[in-house]
């Protein structure tokens, strides 16, 4: 295949695809079908996969993270990030006004919903992204770019147009919308973990994570509110050498923002007066419910720059914008009773039985209690009035009782002492606060397991949901995790809503997850405390199943990433005879127990170990990893004496400092290249 075509089509297929996101993540309206995006996409990974040399780190394929990294390095923001000042009264509205109106006379003002994210600040230069960063303290942040590529609403690329030459920093935040935050929580109820309390809590936990495979994952959103004041666009500005745009109004910037691709926050509004503003505010109370993400408020800003820069700024806030923000939605209701979920694991989960109540545009009628102690430590009683709240708008949590208002009508809550789906005897665990059913055979247990390991961070069976698992456990179908690939079509067509079509996908389904990679596999497995990274160290240091099972509790424990808890757990897991008959069964249908391993071509760096720190230009750091790999050498994410090469790319870090001082040798990305050619 000739290399000038192949690049071009390729450079075709990335306009192409960079077009339609736009017209998905930014406009809203897409022009062409999901199957006809994935068709262009498969074409994409197809070339770039015979032609990696043609990858480039703005490529729509670069956004299912990368290899682990050992920590965040700090980056220093060109202008300070500041936060807002917040009001809850439309008095402190109207002082904020006349203030503003003293120092600069009548303003319009650009108001815009306050989307309850994580605040970042991103950076492009002639139209690629290059750097994202948290906040922090407001002069530096987390370098997080490796995570923010991961976000699909931000665009590695802008359009062609206005912004697509020189610098822009453009600032706004990072959310996970409630469908996400929804999805998230279920599967960290699959693996016994503690639920996130709001999708803000969720979107800043996520941002941290050192694996950016696993934010990929979390389905985060992005939306800009503002550009940074030092923007600079050679084609905006009369001189490549000032700091100023040719816009003096942010309504305009932000449109121009929009424009080049990167979505704005919704419903953004000018006002020529406070009595707009308000009237905005207003109208916005009841919407914001519906908007999909956490809405907390309203921005008010100035809509000038000159006002503004004359406006200035406290040491902590801009004088020329605040933040009205709603008050936390809560009602009382009656705790009509408390309900008992069974997870995976066999935890046996309070759940509050509430009268039904209207609560940030939903109505509520059960709440999470988490445990038995949660409900004494709130002094909870069946039958008494309480206190509900939407945490983060989604999750509703009962806050407190309220004793005043009892009538001696009320009783005392018990744990039972059975399971109350098989009847088995609970056990409760030293340093455990849950009661758990420890019958392997409980139907409940069954159902999480199976939807923990049909789920698509896992076996990823398509078709198989869980009201199908319902069908399938309750019938008797269905009584291990092996037992679905003994399931036959007679048997599906026979179950309600399964048509001969829904059938065929349901089995080709099922025999496509035995192909999964090995770490999705264990993770389904549901061992308790082994989460999908987990799942990933395990299958990283051992090459098959076989390995993991005879390996002893230290050699799990010295895995970075598995601590003693987790090792003593996988290690009851396999010294658990049901468990060791069910990887047989699942061995003999076929599933893939197998990591796999990388080809090495030559031996060209054998024995070589490479660090790699800062950003690389002509290929990812996870391609350069693999490029070191298949040539006999290895990768290392810290930098030591045994260190051979620290290759150094854009900004680096902490490690280029370190191969320094240890006299580690550092080399350019272009030298690194010629290591890998021979030269």
């Amino acid at each position: 295949m000739d290399k000038d075509a192949v690049r071009k089509e390729i450079e075709k297929l990335r306009q192409e695809i960079n077009y339609h996101n736009h017209r998905y993540y930014v406009l809203a309206s897409p022009v062409i079908s999901d199957a006809e995006y994935d068709a262009l996409l498969r074409r994409l990974i197809e070339l770039e996969e015979q032609f990696p040399d043609l990858i480039s780190p703005d490529s729509p394929t670069q956004r299912v993270g990368g290899e682990p990294l050992e920590g965040f390095e700090q980056v220093r923001h060109e202008e300070r990030m500041m936060s807002l000042d917040n009001t809850y009264s439309k008095e402190d509205l109207t002082e904020f006004d006349r203030r503003v109106r003293q120092a600069v006379g009548n303003q319009v003002y650009v108001v815009q919903q306050k989307i309850d994210g994580v605040a970042v600040s991103l950076r492009y230069e002639d139209g690629v992204f290059v750097r994202g960063a948290t906040r922090g303290d407001g002069t530096t942040g987390d370098d997080i770019t490796v995570n923010l590529r991961t976000v699909k609403s931000i665009p590695l690329r802008l359009l062609d147009g206005a912004l697509s030459r020189g610098i822009l920093i453009v600032r706004g935040e990072v959310f996970m919308p409630n469908r996400s935050f929804e999805r998230l929580n279920k599967e960290r109820e699959a693996q016994d973990l503690e639920l996130f309390a709001n999708p803000r809590n969720s979107t800043a936990g996520s941002l941290k994570l050192l694996d950016s495979r696993e934010v990929a994952k979390r389905s985060l959103a992005f939306k800009a509110h503002s550009p940074a004041r030092n923007t600079r666009n050679t084609r905006n500005t009369p001189s490549s050498d000032t700091n100023e745009w040719k816009f003096d109004s942010l309504y305009e910037m932000l449109k121009e923002i929009e424009r080049a691709g990167i979505p704005i926050v919704p419903g953004m509004c000018r006002c020529e007066n406070l009595e707009k503003v308000i009237e905005y505010i207003e109208n916005w109370e009841d919407k914001r419910h519906d908007a999909g993400y956490a809405v907390d408020g309203v921005v008010i800003k100035v809509d000038s720059f000159a006002a503004q820069a004359e406006l200035g700024h406290t040491a902590k806030a801009p004088r020329w914008s605040v933040a009205y923000k709603y008050p936390a939605e809560q009602a009382t209701t009656k705790l009509l009773n408390i309900g008992l979920n069974v997870s995976r694991t066999g935890a046996v989960n309070p759940v509050a039985i509430l009268e039904p109540v209207f609560i940030s545009g939903t109505t509520v009628s059960r709440a999470g209690l988490f445990n038995e102690n949660e409900i004494r430590r709130k002094n909870l009683k069946i039958g008494d009035w309480v206190l509900v709240e939407k945490g983060g708008e989604i999750i509703p949590q009962v806050i407190k009782s309220i004793p005043e208002r009892r009538d001696g009508t009320e009783r005392e809550f018990k744990m039972p002492t059975h399971c109350p789906v098989c009847g088995s005897k609970l056990e409760r665990y030293e340093d455990d606060v849950a009661w758990r059913c420890i019958n392997r055979d409980c139907p409940a247990i069954l159902k999480a397991s199976l939807a923990l390991y049909a789920s698509r961070g896992a076996a990823d069976i398509e078709g198989m949901g869980y009201m199908l698992i319902v069908q399938l456990v309750d019938k008797g179908l269905v009584k291990s995790i092996a037992d679905i690939y003994d399931l036959t079509q007679e048997q599906l067509v026979a179950l309600e809503r399964m048509g001969e079509k829904s059938v065929a996908n349901l089995l080709k389904g099922i025999k496509e997850s035995k192909t999964r990679p090995f770490d999705r596999i264990l993770y389904g497995l549901g061992i308790r405390f082994v989460g999908s990274t987990g799942a990933r160290a395990l299958a990283e240091r051992f090459s098959n199943i076989d390995e993991l099972m005879n390996a002893s509790f230290e050699e799990l424990s010295e895995i970075e990433g598995i601590g003693p808890v987790t090792a003593q757990s996988v290690r009851d897991f396999f010294d658990n005879p049901h468990n060791l008959e069910l990887i047989e069964r699942l061995r003999k249908a076929g599933v893939n127990f197998s990591a796999e391993k990388t080809e090495v071509t030559d031996q060209t760096l054998a024995g070589l170990t490479f660090v790699f720190t800062g950003g690389l230009v002509k290929m990812t750091r996870e391609q350069a990893g693999q490029e070191v790999l298949i040539r006999g050498g290895k990768v290392s994410s810290s930098v030591s004496k045994k260190t051979d090469y620290v290759v150094v790319g854009e900004r680096p870090g902490s490690k280029y400092d370190k191969a320094r001082a240890l006299g580690v040798k550092t080399i350019s990305e272009e030298e690194f290249r010629k290591l890998l050619e021979g030269k």
